[in-house]
């Protein structure tokens, strides 16, 4: 199972919305403090209302608390000061891919730490970096897919949904 890691998330909204596709995925969601909201916030629960309840999340007090309860944990750490592309790195099935906060990411000190292990997701100069919740779904759907999509719909499972020729 795939694990998602957010360090510090400040809004609400991003924060459901990962929550909701770490549900859809079958990943494991890590929230570590503090955070920028209260997790019963209307916002969050928006974001992921029918789904919440249903989601496998941890809460760490801090990083070294999160690096403590999770040992040998195989931990990618998306940035936008990375050298290597997140396609080009191979996702094992129970890896961490940790996210930074929205106004500042992953703390320099941590990045500089595991500079290996860094990846980032490609994209024009013109902005800082795409919104936290659609850079968790890039990266998390690779890793996805790099793993064959294991525990996830097949094909033939989809064959199942057809009605009337389209899928409900």
């Amino acid at each position: 199972m795939l694990n998602i890691v957010l360090h510090q998330p400040e809004i609400p909204a991003n924060t459901g919305n990962i929550g909701r596709t770490c549900v859809a995925t079958g990943s494991r969601l890590h929230l570590i403090e503090p955070l920028g909201f209260r997790l019963n916030e209307k916002e969050i629960k928006r974001a992921g209302m029918d789904y919440w309840e249903h989601l496998d999340v941890t809460r760490y007090v801090n990083y070294e608390a999160f690096l403590e309860q999770n040992p040998g944990a195989n931990i990618w750490y998306a940035t936008t000061k990375a050298k290597h592309i997140y396609s080009d790195v191979s996702f094992g099935p129970d890896d961490y891919i940790m996210f930074g906060k929205e106004s500042a990411g992953i703390p320099e000190e941590i990045l500089v730490e595991h500079e290996q292990r860094c990846v980032r997701i490609p994209m024009l100069d013109q902005i800082r970096s795409l919104n936290l919740s659609n850079s968790v779904a890039v990266v998390l759907y690779e890793a996805l897919r790099q793993n064959g999509f294991a525990h996830m719909q097949t094909e033939g499972e989809l064959h199942r949904l057809r009605w009337n020729g389209s899928i409900v």
